[in-house]
């Protein structure tokens, strides 16, 4: 059965009267009355005081004001019928949820989106970033990507990016402040903190330094920052601000183009990291996206 166009009233029945050159033809295509059409459009004359249709024994013709009538109302009804199939397709196309935070949203998918959209250009991805996943976010997703351990989400996941960390500046704040040949150096150095819960549950200043025995002075007055989100902590390496934890994965980008550099020796958590897990029911759109995800990964780490 064809779907019924959007009501416009004596819009669409005075286009459909012009187009076909008669009442009952207009009447049976619009599921009316051929008296109910003649009504409409008398109306229609009354309020706009001219004759716009001249009655002929077969059929009826535009008058010259009917003419121009029907040039504003047929190009209405046709973009408003256009719009309608575009709100239709739109409802239609498939659409993709993917939960993770705000770190691995902005410095590792939107750089690859391009690749998601140029394989699967009928499926819609909407990116629901935060800070922390909350409980049950398996519920409110498609596909997540999220932080921790294989203590946590080993059973349901699989891990896609294992954390590993290398401290990055500048080459400018690096020829400035350091070399850093160490990681004893690098406690000296001016610091930009990710503020997260304590313990963290990733690679911080503090666990960085603890990997290799050493004590950090908290008296000295380096003037270091803190951060709330992971994409400030970038930034603000980027501004020459001081030395951040690099976490492999998200910088490799900026390494590659020289807009930041290693500046100290790398740790790894093999058990720890980003890990994809899928939703409690797989459907086909979210195995495309976990899928592509796992590819990007192989392909581009």
């Amino acid at each position: 059965m064809p779907e019924r166009p959007p009501e416009l009233g004596w819009m669409r029945l005075f286009v459909e009267i012009a187009r076909l050159g008669s009442f009952s033809a207009a009447a049976t295509l619009l599921g009316l009355t051929q008296p109910a059409v003649s009504y409409q459009i008398r109306r229609l004359e009354e309020q706009f005081g001219v004759s716009l249709l001249r009655r002929q024994h077969r059929g009826v013709e535009l008058t010259a004001e009917g003419e121009r009538l029907l040039d504003v109302a047929a190009k209405a009804v046709g973009d408003i019928d256009a719009l309608a199939r575009s709100f239709r397709a739109e409802a239609q196309r498939p659409v993709v949820r993917l939960r993770t935070d705000y770190a691995f949203s902005a410095l590792w998918l939107i750089p690859r989106m391009e690749s998601f959209r140029l394989l699967h250009p009928e499926t819609d991805i909407q990116i629901v970033a935060t800070q922390r996943l909350a409980a049950g976010f398996r519920d409110e997703a498609d596909v997540a990507v999220v932080f921790g351990t294989r203590a946590e989400f080993g059973a349901v996941g699989t891990l896609l990016l294992p954390e590993r960390v290398v401290p990055v500046c500048t080459q400018g704040f690096l020829d400035r402040n350091g070399p850093f040949r160490d990681a004893g150096q690098l406690g000296g150095a001016r610091l930009i903190h990710l503020d997260a819960p304590m313990p963290s549950p990733w690679f911080d200043w503090r666990s960085y330094f603890a990997e290799f025995s050493i004590v950090r002075n908290i008296n000295a007055n380096r003037g270091d920052i803190s951060f709330n989100t992971y994409s400030l902590v970038v930034q603000a390496a980027l501004s020459e601000q001081g030395v951040a934890i690099g976490w492999m994965g998200l910088v490799d980008t900026l390494l590659s183009a020289r807009m930041l550099v290693e500046a100290g020796p790398p740790l790894e958590a093999r058990d720890r990291g980003y890990w994809l897990v899928p939703p409690r029911s797989p459907n086909a759109h979210s195995e495309r996206l976990s899928a592509w995800l796992s590819d990007e990964v192989k392909r581009n780490g």
